[in-house]
């Protein structure tokens, strides 16, 4: 024989027990994963290697983006739902007057936006104390409202600009109905007796029908308006070329740069007494106060912080008011339109005068505006075109 194994010479066979007679065979073990290639692309998951399929990142990926997605959906749902409240919030602050009515003869509707805005003088909304405190004089020593502050704000293709008509203009107030039902025959007034005796109806009737141009939207502000919006955006910062006191305001303000608060910014633009050209200086330091006051409105520590926009918005729109068909909007167009002001763009001034010490028969001192150069001033904003220089009264 040969000297082999005989167990290695026969075949395997079954057992009766199912089992295997003869060599049991080794049981062979798995190979080894191979070394990485560092030629390879890499393995599921790694860079260059197949996406992993399983437990890896891409579950975990869609969840995050879910995340991501449903917190944006939030915030935008936040913002848009915070919009909707404010906006209904301050629509429901602003006070409406039947300010312009249709009737006949009224001048056609000109290019660009003209507002006629009124400063109120009424004390009937004043506690004794804030009287007291704003030297304003009770309501029992004045009959019935006035309007120290008349000005027209027109803006569009050109603009803006903020044209003042002086308080004692004499002018030609038209025929009348009074609240008690009483009729009234045009007449030869101040212009300021025409919001005095019939509101603004009868105001802005009467600087159409006398400047031949069409108003668009009335907004009146009070005393205490601008105390509020003032104090609201922190004070205006105003440098005075002279002192200015003024017993009868309250004024008592020294010259150069600095910042007014609410009770001092309204007895500056009511100071009339202790200046050179009263009533005419008086209109110029309003507008100067206006492009101050839209200056600090425009500051980011306003407009972008709610402690600051809320009190000053929610001060500007309850101490106003508006024609029937001004809404939030037209307000926000106006104060967007507006804003060059500020920065000193924009054309200010008074309409033209040719006498300011116009004597009249009952009515005292009263000031004559120049008809040739006051239409041209009023044909340049009718048209929405330049106001020619040279033509509005200033005070330098």
């Amino acid at each position: 024989m040969s000297g082999l194994d005989p167990h290695e010479m026969l075949p395997e066979q079954s057992s009766t027990y199912g089992g295997v007679s003869g060599k049991r065979p080794k049981r062979r073990k798995p190979a080894p994963d191979p070394l990485p290639d560092p030629y390879d692309g890499g393995g599921p998951g790694e860079p260059g290697g197949p996406p992993r399929t399983e437990g890896g990142e891409g579950p975990k990926r869609r969840r995050w983006g879910r995340i991501i997605g449903f917190t944006v959906l939030a915030l935008v749902l936040i913002v848009i739902g915070g919009s909707i409240s404010t906006w209904v919030w301050a629509s429901g602050k602003i006070t409406h007057v039947g300010a312009l009515p249709a009737y006949a003869g009224q001048p056609a509707a000109g290019a660009g936006t003209t507002w006629l805005l009124a400063g109120s003088d009424g004390r009937d909304t004043l506690t004794p104390e804030q009287v007291k405190q704003y030297h304003t004089g009770s309501a029992g020593s004045i009959i019935g409202s006035r309007t120290d502050t008349i000005m027209l704000l027109h803006y569009g293709a050109s603009g803006p600009d903020l044209i003042s008509i002086p308080r004692d203009s004499y002018v030609e107030v038209p025929a009348y109905t009074d609240a008690k039902g009483a009729s009234h025959s045009a007449s030869h007034e101040k212009i300021n007796a025409a919001y005095q005796e019939g509101g603004p109806q009868l105001l802005v009737r009467t600087v159409e029908q006398n400047f031949d141009i069409r108003v668009d939207h009335y907004l009146e502000i009070g005393f205490l308006g601008i105390v509020n919006m003032v104090d609201a955006v922190g004070g205006v910062h105003m440098c005075l070329s002279s002192a200015v006191h003024d017993h009868y305001s309250g004024a008592n303000l020294g010259a150069g740069c600095q910042t007014l608060n609410g009770a001092q910014a309204l007895a500056y633009v009511r100071s009339r007494y202790s200046l050179p050209n009263s009533d005419v200086s008086r209109m110029s330091d309003q507008q100067a106060f206006i492009r101050a006051l839209l200056k600090a409105a425009d500051r980011p520590s306003v407009l972008f912080n709610p402690f600051s926009f809320y009190p000053f918005v929610g001060g500007v729109l309850t101490s106003v008011a508006a024609d029937d068909g001004t809404g939030l909007t037209n307000l926000i167009g106006m104060a967007r339109s507006v804003r060059a002001l500020s920065s000193g763009g924009g054309t200010s001034g008074t309409l033209p005068i040719a006498d300011e010490s116009y004597s009249v028969s009952g009515l005292g001192d009263t000031v004559l505006l120049d008809k040739t150069k006051t239409a041209e001033v009023i044909g340049a904003m009718r048209a929405d075109k330049p106001i020619p220089s040279g033509l509005l009264n200033t005070v330098s």
